[in-house]
């Protein structure tokens, strides 16, 4: 047991047999303050260590956040058992060895009831214990959970501005490279390729910054990225796009098409006699380019930026994944087109519905131990006012009973079958909308 837990048990020892002394023992002595004081103590430290012993036991086999009704059920079920253990063992010692009492009257008249009595508070500072636990434990986890899935998001978000930052300097070094060529070979098509590019630059430079794009944009800008192909290499390339209307409004990363598109030419020969097709096109929800193979040598080892690129994109905003095929005729890369628009790392804002989903959570169980703190005090108190005033009738099972039968409710509604069953009825709905 800590330092701290021994201090806290020492002054509430202090303050209780001080307190009965005062307050309780008629014959105020020194030997009667210090008997108060031990007696004090049996019940404090007994009462304490045996329900910290279970509390750490029962904490390390079963999580509070993870094994919440497991955790409350064998809570119940060990306090009750310990407690009434400790303390008719407490008063065992007190009333029997300690006062020289008949035995054959523990569990009757004065001392049974002082039984009960005792039996209902160390039930009531147990319940406090647990309660306390609880609510530390699952403040902590919802805390680190939150901390955890912010680092996540920030680490997502700065690697998706990483690679979207990489298609700036990426396209137009690629694109100066084609410049050059034309220089050389066709003055008039070198001007027409620059005014192109313009064009296309200020395309990427607007898009390059949004997660996603209606595929109409992409297609858009695909065929002015394919004329300014076609305006280099003429008859040597083909292109073909086959999209309909309807499948315009869904949505892809940006500048994917110009990636794939660039990949096919820089990946295969095209000459007059043997023209590279490409086609685009869309299938079973995916916008596939496809190109025949006519793989050339590779001179040096590709940077790996286009393809890559696309996948790790796509892998931090959906789990649908990117396919690519690739047999001796042909080479194709299907990517995803998404439904709707979706922002890049949502996960702050589902963790934040989380956090609340588990701080309801945690108000509810505090709304429930209050409940059941509330009924320990009140009924052992109502115990004692009806054996005091009128114990002929025993009127205090009417309140017991009614308001036992509320926390009982309580109970089925925070840890029963409720709030599944409310969660399946609800799921059953969405379901047969769908």
């Amino acid at each position: 047991m800590q330092r701290k837990s021994l201090l806290t048990i020492g002054w509430i020892t202090f303050f209780i047999g001080t307190l009965i002394f005062v307050f309780f023992t008629p014959e105020k002595s020194l030997k009667n303050y210090f008997i108060n004081i031990f007696i004090s103590g049996l019940y404090t430290f007994t009462i304490a260590v045996g329900n910290g012993v279970v509390n750490n036991y029962l904490n390390q086999r079963y999580s509070w956040v993870e094994e919440t009704k497991k955790r409350t059920i064998f809570g119940i079920i060990s306090t009750l058992i310990v407690n009434v253990i400790l303390v008719l063992f407490c008063n065992y010692i007190n009333f029997i060895i300690f006062q020289k009492q008949d035995v054959a009257n523990f569990f009757s008249g004065e001392m049974g009831f002082s039984n009960w009595i005792t039996i209902n508070v160390a039930l009531l500072i147990s319940a406090f214990l647990h309660a306390k636990g609880f609510v530390e434990e699952w403040k902590s986890s919802t805390r680190q959970e939150v901390v955890q899935q912010k680092l996540i998001a920030k680490s997502a978000n700065a690697q998706f501005e990483s690679l979207k930052n990489q298609l700036d300097p990426h396209f137009l070094f690629n694109s100066l490279n084609v410049l050059s060529s034309l220089i050389d070979e066709n003055p008039e098509q070198a001007q027409r390729f620059t005014s192109s590019m313009s064009k296309i630059y200020r395309y990427v430079l607007e898009q390059k910054d949004k997660e996603l794009v209606t595929v109409e944009e992409e297609i858009e800008f695909a065929r002015i990225y394919c004329d300014l192909l076609k305006t280099r290499f003429e008859d040597s390339v083909s292109f073909d796009f086959n999209v309909n209307a309807a499948e315009l409004k869904f949505f892809v990363v940006p500048l994917s098409l110009q990636l794939l598109l660039e990949n096919c030419i820089k990946h295969n020969f095209a000459t007059s006699g043997k023209p590279l097709h490409i086609e685009i096109y869309v299938q079973d929800n995916h916008l596939i380019v496809e190109n025949n193979l006519q793989q050339r040598e590779q001179v040096k080892e590709s940077a790996g930026i286009g393809l890559s690129n696309i996948v790790q994109r796509y892998a931090l905003l959906t789990k649908q994944n990117v396919f690519i095929e690739k047999s001796p005729l042909f080479f194709k890369v299907k990517i995803p087109m998404l439904i709707q628009k979706i922002k890049t790392m949502n996960t702050i804002s589902d963790q934040a519905q989380s956090y609340a989903r588990a701080s309801k959570r945690v108000k509810d169980l505090k709304g429930f131990y209050s409940n059941l703190i509330a009924y320990c005090v009140v009924i052992p108190f109502l115990i004692f006012i009806n054996l005091r005033t009128a114990p002929e009738y025993y009127w205090f099972w009417w309140p017991a009973l009614g308001w036992g039968i509320g926390v009982g409710l309580n109970a089925l509604q925070v840890f029963g079958i409720s709030n599944n069953w409310e969660e399946k009825q609800i799921q059953k709905i969405l379901n047969k909308e769908k």
